[in-house]
């Protein structure tokens, strides 16, 4: 890939007035309160048709009393602050570049070390974007913007680790693959820090549980279909010379290339990737 192309998939780090003003209405902005499952704004396509959770989510019940005390602890299910931040968001989103917005999700994301972040995930027209927001402070940090036409996999199965790896990871995830003839360097591969995988992935964020609002929000099924058929619209539209012309979709093990992940246990047992109430801290 060629340095011009390398520049699109770079984070873009935002400071408090790298905002732009847009007239760009988000299709899916949630209600304050939860709406009923058939009405769900999650996941809305631009015509409008709603997206219902699996079977498998909470649907709208807390688990428990140990279960509803936790999630409470997330900044993101406090009154109006998921709202705020698609207002902030939307103000973004280039309508030129990115076009209009297909969808929103709310997923956590986890990198090549295994550690978890939360993160905002748009679709759109032209892009897939991922946004790093802060939910205390109510200000979008950073956004990685990944063009549709570029995605040419998206590995869909349960997470899996290589054989001699001490760590474990239960359930389901997503990986979107934009570059298949790159391989991260060694380098990359044991840098916690390393920004140039070409190759990013989702798993369900914690909060799905909490109402029908949210596990619409945090379906990982629906966001895969939606991803796939905007992702085949943008091929069609606008074709990469020297590039496989549509997205592959595969049910296979995402596996994370992680050994021993001693900082990933720590980070993720204590959600230090999620904005959350922890408590004062005194002497």
């Amino acid at each position: 890939m060629s340095g011009g192309e390398e520049g699109a998939f770079k984070a873009v780090e935002l400071g408090e007035h790298a905002e732009e003003p847009s007239n760009l209405e988000l299709q899916s902005t949630p209600q304050a309160t939860p709406p009923d499952p058939a009405t769900q704004p999650a996941g809305m396509m631009e015509s409008g048709s709603p997206t219902t959770p699996s079977s498998g989510a909470a649907g709208g019940r807390w688990v428990s009393a140990t279960e509803q005390f936790k999630l409470r602890k997330f900044f993101v299910l406090r009154p109006g602050t998921l709202e705020q931040a698609l207002e902030d968001i939307k103000r973004l989103v280039n309508q030129e570049e990115d076009g209009s917005v297909q969808s929103v999700w709310l997923m956590a994301e986890l990198d090549h070390w295994n550690n978890e972040r939360e993160r905002v995930v748009l679709i759109t027209d032209n892009t897939l974007l991922i946004c790093k927001y802060d939910f205390m402070m109510l200000n979008c940090e950073q956004i990685q913007r990944i063009p549709l036409n570029y995605m040419d996999r998206i590995v869909h199965g349960n997470f899996g680790f290589p054989p001699r790896s001490l760590l474990k990871r239960e359930g389901e995830g997503l990986r979107v693959y934009w570059d298949r003839t790159r391989e991260p360097s060694f380098s990359s591969r044991w840098n916690p820090f390393a920004k140039d995988y070409p190759f990013c992935t989702f798993t369900y964020h914690p909060v799905r549980s909490a109402d029908a609002k949210f596990a619409a929000l945090c379906e990982i099924h629906n966001f895969r279909e939606q991803l796939t058929q905007a992702a085949q619209r943008a091929h069609a539209k606008s074709p990469v010379p020297g590039k496989a012309n549509g997205v592959l979709v595969l049910n296979q093990p995402v596996i994370i290339d992680a050994y021993v992940g001693l900082m990933s246990f720590i980070g993720n047992q204590n959600k230090l990737g999620y904005c959350l109430a922890r408590g004062n801290i005194g002497f």
